[in-house]
């Protein structure tokens, strides 16, 4: 998809934001929590807190949010040197080279903040297309935690740990 434009995460995004990840729960096996777990002012609050201490990305098209992502300082001290990544495209979007762009501009952040070494994720292992992306930018499995997450049917599927180390800092 051509004309993907990239912008930092506004807190009038945050409905948009929310039904979007509500809709992409209604999938198993992308993410984690169920459509009625989320909650539209957590997304308002996350998009603030990342202004200054992390980095929320929207991708729109037309106008219109059809990704976003977020780097998130872990909180500690002796983790300050690691980040979390969310990222998710948007329901009708995939395939199109939005989570491409979205990770691009994560990764060249990240590449540029002098004390962040370490970009960590967890993806279901059912979540091909994700790993695929992710092992494109350097990302290299970690850990497999099994029978983590139980998807609506019953079936229980693993969690996977996957990490992007920082070249040339560590």
């Amino acid at each position: 998809m051509k004309n993907i434009t990239i912008r930092q995460a506004l807190a009038s995004d945050a409905s948009s934001l929310y039904e979007a990840e509500r809709e992409t729960s209604r999938t198993p096996g992308l993410l984690v929590s169920r459509p009625h777990e989320f909650n539209r002012d957590a997304f308002e609050r996350k998009i603030n807190a990342l202004k200054d201490h992390g980095l929320y990305l929207v991708a729109q098209f037309n106008g219109q949010p059809v990704g976003h992502a977020y780097l998130e300082p872990l909180g500690l001290e002796a983790l300050a040197h690691v980040m979390s990544l969310t990222i998710v495209v948007h329901p009708g979007y995939v395939e199109q080279g939005i989570g491409h762009a979205l990770m691009t501009h994560l990764l060249e952040w990240a590449g540029s903040q002098s004390t962040l070494l370490k970009v960590e994720l967890r993806v279901r292992e059912v979540n091909h297309r994700a790993i695929r992306l992710y092992q494109k930018f350097g990302f290299v499995e970690e850990g497999r935690l099994q029978n983590r997450i139980r998807l609506p049917d019953g079936a229980l599927i693993a969690d996977l740990t996957m990490a992007w180390f920082a070249p040339d800092k560590g």
